[in-house]
C-alpha cells in the first residue's frame, strides 16, 4: 500500500474514486432513512425495537438505531454481546448458549447488563444456571419454541412449559417469556396474512397454558425481516428483532419487501480483465460477495451491478467475479469502477474490516466505521 493511502485509511477518511477496492459503502441517508422506519413502526404499534446487529457489527451503527427508539440489542453470539455491551446495556443472545466457557461469559456480562439468552434444551438451561450461580448474577430467559421454521425451538407448547417451570424454579435465572422466528413466512403481504394469523393464535395458545401454569411470560420475541412491517397481525408479540432491513439487499429486493432504491449498502469493485470474450472480471470474489445465492431469484446470479443491469454475475472464485456482459449494449472498460448490491449484506459485512460510510449519495468522501463484531463467532 503506497504512503498516501496508508495514511488516508489511518486518518479513517477516503474518497469514493480512490479508495482502494473491493470495498462496501453505505449510503447513510438510505440506511437511517431504513432505520427510522422501522423504529416508527414499532413505535406505532407499541412494539419493542430490538434490532438485530448481526447485518452491520458496528457499534456506530448500533448508535444511530439506539438513537432512533431502539430499546436494546440483538447479537448472536457471545463475542458480539461483549462489543455491543459497550454501547447498549439491555441485550438478547437469540443463539442457544450451551458450552461451559460460553456460559462462564455470558454470566460475567450480566453483571454488566440486562441480558436474555434464547434456549431450546434443559442442557442450556442448567448450563446457564450454574454459571449465574457462580458468578453471582441473573440471566434472563427466552424459552425458544419452534413455529415452523425447522432450525431451532421445542417442537410443542407442552415442551416449552416444561423448561419454562425449569427456568421459573431456578433462583440465578430470570424467565422472561418467548422466542421465535417466523423464518418461513414469506411472500406478498397477502400470502403473509393468513399464515400470521395461525402465529397468532400459536403463540396465544402458547401464553394461555403458560398462565395456567403460573409462569411469567412478559416478553415475545420474534425476527425478521420480511415479517417485520406485519408484525402488528401478530398482536402477542412485544418485541421484534429486524436485521438486513438496515441496508435491505437482493434477497430482500427480489422477495418484494423493499425496492431497488432501499437498498443503501453496495461493493464498488473495480473491473480487472476483459480477455474473455462477452466476459469482464471484477475484483470482488467469493471473500467479498460471499457464495450466497439469491433466494427468492437462484438463478439472478451472484449481485446485481447497478451501472449495467443486463450484466450477469455467474461465477465467484475467491478474489475474480466472472461476469457475462453479452447482454450488455455497451460494456464497462477494465479500470471502470461499478457497484454491485449482493444477494446477502450480512455475510458481505462479516468479511469486511470496515465499512464506508457515506452521508449522502452525492458526497465524494467517505469515512471508515470499523466492523466492530466480525469474526465473533463464538
Amino acid at each position: 500500500m503506497s504512503t498516501t493511502i496508508a495514511k488516508r485509511l489511518d486518518n479513517s477518511t477516503a474518497s469514493i474514486a480512490s479508495a482502494p477496492t473491493p470495498l462496501l459503502v453505505v449510503n447513510g441517508e438510505k440506511a437511517q432513512g431504513n432505520i427510522q422506519r422501522m423504529a416508527d413502526y414499532c413505535h406505532q404499534h407499541e412494539l419493542v425495537y430490538r434490532p438485530h446487529t448481526k447485518t452491520h457489527k458496528s457499534k456506530q451503527v448500533a448508535k444511530l438505531q439506539l438513537a432512533a427508539g431502539g430499546s436494546g440489542l440483538t447479537v448472536a453470539k457471545v463475542g458480539e454481546a461483549r462489543i455491543m455491551a459497550e454501547v447498549c446495556d439491555n441485550l438478547l443472545i437469540a443463539y442457544p448458549t450451551v458450552d461451559h466457557a460460553r456460559c462462564v461469559e455470558v454470566a460475567d456480562l450480566a453483571h454488566d447488563v440486562r441480558l436474555m439468552v434464547a434456549v431450546d434444551s434443559t442442557v442450556a438451561v442448567d448450563a446457564l444456571a450454574g454459571a449465574a450461580q457462580r458468578a453471582g448474577s441473573t440471566i434472563g430467559i427466552l424459552v425458544d419454541l419452534d413455529v415452523g421454521v425447522g432450525r431451532t425451538g421445542l417442537q410443542s407448547i407442552p415442551d416449552t412449559v416444561a423448561l419454562a417451570r425449569r427456568v421459573h424454579q431456578a433462583s440465578s435465572l430470570r424467565l422472561d417469556g418467548l422466542f421465535c422466528y417466523p423464518g418461513h413466512i414469506l411472500g406478498t403481504v397477502a400470502e403473509q396474512t393468513p399464515k400470521l394469523r395461525q402465529l397468532s393464535e400459536f403463540l396465544k395458545e402458547a401464553m394461555d397454558q403458560w398462565k395456567q401454569q403460573g409462569l411469567p411470560c412478559e416478553t415475545v420475541s420474534s425476527g425478521t425481516s420480511p415479517t417485520a412491517f406485519q408484525s402488528h397481525l401478530v398482536p402477542e408479540l412485544t418485541e421484534i428483532r429486524p436485521g438486513t432491513n438496515i441496508f435491505n439487499d437482493l434477497n430482500l429486493t427480489y422477495g418484494g419487501y423493499c425496492q431497488m432504491e432501499d437498498c443503501a449498502a453496495r461493493i464498488i469493485t473495480t473491473v480487472v480483465s476483459n480477455a474473455v470474450p462477452d466476459q469482464i472480471v471484477l475484483d470482488a470474489g467469493s471473500k467479498t460477495l460471499s457464495s450466497d445465492l439469491c433466494g427468492p431469484a437462484p438463478h439472478s446470479g451472484h449481485g446485481y451491478i447497478v451501472e449495467f443491469p443486463e450484466a450477469k454475475i455467474k461465477r465467484l472464485t475467491e478474489e475474480h467475479a466472472q461476469v457475462d456482459v453479452s447482454a450488455c449494449d455497451h460494456r464497462p472498460v477494465i479500470g471502470e469502477r461499478v457497484s454491485v448490491i449482493p444477494n446477502h449484506i450480512c455475510v458481505c459485512v462479516n468479511l469486511q474490516d470496515r465499512i464506508w460510510w457515506q452521508e449522502s449519495g452525492s458526497a465524494p468522501e467517505i469515512q471508515a466505521w470499523n466492523v466492530d463484531a466480525r469474526g465473533k463467532l463464538s
